[in-house]
């Protein structure tokens, strides 16, 4: 299998406060700092497989502004090729408004997606090459349907699909085309209208996507780790992880998504638990700290979990 991996994905410039606690409705909260970061679920995947060696590209769009021309320069640090990554005119970057609580690591996000709506089937046809001689696309719902369904038909080789942001009524071609789709708790319970607020509600529900068409289904659970299914297979796998102090949960599902494929292109030998295990423990990691990319952790965090 090819060592490269294609995101097709979202780019989002976050603007993130941080309060004592989340506000309740119609509440002002007065809070304790702000920063403006680099996200987006497509980008933050992206540069997580990046930030740990991986051979990553990406097909996305940014606006003709400065911050969507700051993001590619950003983008090309971490050595991401941004052949497909376009600048579009008339066009605002995508923003994420994040409000994070503080005191236990949670968050709320709304997104505007602005240039990422502007993602199209020429972008797919320009970058015919690029997903041909890829080893692993990775997709999310963030940016136009038809056109990920459309990576989905035609990608030769492993794809992940984030189901993030949940689909209520999702179009099961999406279930039944992508490798693995993989959702946290709050995701499954979207999609499949069920409860999945314990390990197991979550392995109902897990069993329900298989149900719907998934071939294979990763469902994280947070500090409880993850379980996996296989089509035709009524076994769940329960991976657990270390229990750590969260700082800012931001980003780690991007994190563990973009862990995951780096992990699945750069050691295809390991199964897919042990994928799996590796990348919860990465996940953890990124919670840690504050922010996304600067949270994610590099090559030499990577070598330490691989001992």
């Amino acid at each position: 299998m090819s060592s490269q991996i294609v995101v097709l994905g979202s780019c989002m410039i976050d603007f993130v406060s941080y309060s004592p606690r989340l506000p309740k409705k119609g509440e002002t909260l007065k809070g304790t700092s702000f920063v403006t970061n680099q996200g987006g679920k497509g980008a933050n995947q992206c540069m997580s497989a990046a930030k740990l060696g991986g051979n990553v590209a990406l097909i996305a769009r940014v606006g003709d502004d400065h911050f969507g021309k700051e993001y590619i320069e950003v983008l090309k640090s971490y050595s991401v090729d941004v052949t497909h990554t376009r600048l579009t005119p008339n066009y605002s970057s995508g923003i994420a408004q994040i409000m994070v609580d503080e005191s236990v690591g949670d968050n709320s996000i709304v997104i505007v997606p602005g240039a990422n709506d502007a993602l199209s089937l020429e972008d797919l046809h320009q970058a015919e090459e690029l997903l041909a001689n890829a080893g692993i696309l990775v997709c999310q719902l963030e940016t136009p349907l038809n056109v990920t369904l459309q990576a989905l038909r035609h990608f030769k080789g492993t794809s992940i699909l984030n189901g993030a942001p949940a689909i209520q009524d999702i179009d099961v071609d999406f279930l039944k085309l992508a490798t693995i789709f993989c959702v946290n708790e709050t995701e499954a319970a979207t999609v499949t209208g069920l409860n999945c607020e314990n390990l197991d509600e979550a392995k109902i529900a897990l069993r329900k996507l298989l149900s719907m068409g998934c071939n294979t289904v990763i469902l994280t659970l947070g500090d409880k780790g993850a379980i996996i299914g296989f089509k035709g297979d009524q076994n769940i796998t329960h991976v657990s992880c270390d229990k750590v102090t969260p700082v800012d949960t931001t980003g780690a599902g991007d994190c563990f998504i973009g862990s995951l494929a780096f992990l699945m292109a750069k050691f295809p030998d390991l199964n897919l638990e042990d994928h799996v295990k590796i990348a919860c423990a990465l996940a953890s990691y990124s919670v840690q700290f504050m922010g996304t990319h600067k949270a994610f952790p590099d090559s030499n965090i990577l070598r330490k979990y691989l001992q």
